[in-house]
């Protein structure tokens, strides 16, 4: 048995996530407590009892998904589940970061606050949106891009697993491209719940703005390998990570050839480590006879332990 850790990214927040956790295991309620003190305000009340409307602004959910998600890894590390690889979709690549040890949770909880503040910044409100494109393959969606850009700026902005894209751009280009992609027979095209046109072109600025950022940010190489968005390779240097961290506000995210990477490399099981099961799904779809698992609350927690347990006492662990 080969592990990677793969980690959510925005959407998959919810109210009251991580908490049946916190009240469980101190190792969980050290790390939320510590991030209200890096951030100097109630975060944890707010994620625990807070409203939709404030866990889904970018610069809530961005540092919520992240401490979810680098607590529950905390947490399997003490159970000896020990990755050896990550990855992230999108912000979730800031907690693969932290888990392979390259940049340190403070770093990554300020960094990705930053994120979410220069990414809401870099479009004005309606001036773009987002949309999952099911059933239609990649070829004739860029297609329907490349046809609607006459209209503005439009682009897949993720390949997710077969079966699933995701387009970013201008409203006017983002309609037209939606409505060619169901003539050319998508089974159906759904408008997402974002707050901009995110992995994209029209994010350039934050993109630019994020580079300096991550100029001054303290970064290592990786323990462990971290394949990145940009690239669906490992990245290595800290120069690396800082460029491709910057790239990826506008760029593709290429989660599924990221998971066929590491199947290459090996890995034949996977545990979603953080809120929601969206990656568990993607992984299914693309291939049905890897190992999924997803933690996020007790159950799914114990789940996961039994039979990795089970696992470790068949020797079936590299």
């Amino acid at each position: 048995m080969k592990i990677a850790f793969i980690f959510p990214g925005q959407g998959a927040q919810y109210v009251g996530m991580g908490k049946e956790l916190y009240n469980h295991y101190p190792i969980i309620r050290k790390i939320f407590d510590n991030t209200d003190q890096i951030l100097n305000e109630k975060f944890v009340e707010l994620i625990f009892n807070g409203t939709n409307d404030n866990i889904k602004r970018t610069e809530n959910t961005q540092p919520g998904i992240l401490m979810v998600s680098i607590a529950i890894s905390e947490l399997l590390k003490t159970e000896g589940i020990i990755p050896a690889m990550t990855a992230g979709l999108s912000l979730g690549e800031y907690s693969a970061l932290v888990a392979a040890k390259s940049i340190s949770y403070d770093e990554a909880l300020h960094l990705v606050r930053k994120r979410g503040q220069l990414m809401n910044m870099a479009v004005p409100a309606g001036k773009g949106m987002m949309a999952a494109v099911l059933g239609l393959d990649k070829e004739i969606l860029l297609s329907c891009c490349q046809k609607a850009s006459e209209y503005g700026t439009v682009t897949i902005a993720n390949y997710n697993c077969p079966g699933q894209l995701v387009l970013s751009g201008e409203v006017t280009a983002m309609n037209k491209a939606c409505q060619l992609a169901k003539e050319a027979g998508a089974r159906r095209v759904v408008p997402l719940q974002v707050s901009g046109p995110f992995h994209s072109p029209l994010l350039e600025s934050a993109g630019n703005a994020l580079a300096a950022e991550l100029v001054n940010a303290v970064i290592h190489e990786p323990e462990i390998p971290v394949v990145s968005n940009v690239t669906a390779r490992p990245v290595h240097t800290c120069e690396d990570i800082r460029k491709m961290l910057a790239q990826q506000v506008t760029h593709s995210v290429r989660w599924e050839d990221s998971m066929r990477y590491m199947l290459s490399q090996g890995v034949d099981t996977f545990i979603e480590v953080g809120p929601g099961k969206t990656l568990s799904g993607f992984m299914k779809k693309i291939d049905i006879h890897a190992t999924v698992y997803n933690v996020e609350d007790l159950n799914s927690l114990y789940i996961t332990l039994e039979s990795i347990t089970k696992e470790l006492e068949a020797g079936l662990w590299t």
